[in-house]
């Protein structure tokens, strides 16, 4: 039995960055800025599921928004697989988060 590749879901992974962005009151503008891009409407793509970010701009976005590149990104993985869903990774991830807050 063949298991299933893994494949990135455009559209939910850009629906995620979205809805991240927006918890963290963040706009397209800042992203856009963030990011260094001339225009916005590579974000807009993002969005839509017409494309990703490059890896680089994962990764930035996975620091702008505090987050493990892993939480970015959405797609037909099982659930085993799946670190930050893990009780253990998100409660690392939140000592983290507290300990670089008292270093600042």
């Amino acid at each position: 039995m063949q298991a299933d590749f893994p494949q990135i879901d455009l559209y939910r992974t850009g629906q995620n960055i979205k809805k991240i962005m927006q918890s963290q009151n963040l706009t397209v503008k800042d992203i856009q800025g963030y990011l260094g891009f001339s225009a916005s409407q590579s974000i807009y793509h993002w969005f839509e599921g017409r494309s990703l970010p490059s890896l680089d701009n994962l990764y930035a976005l996975s620091e702008l928004f505090r987050v493990p590149l892993d939480a970015l990104v959405c797609g037909n993985r099982r659930e085993r697989f799946c670190f930050y869903r893990c009780s253990a990774i998100r409660r690392y991830v939140a000592y983290y988060e507290k300990f670089m807050a008292r270093c600042a």
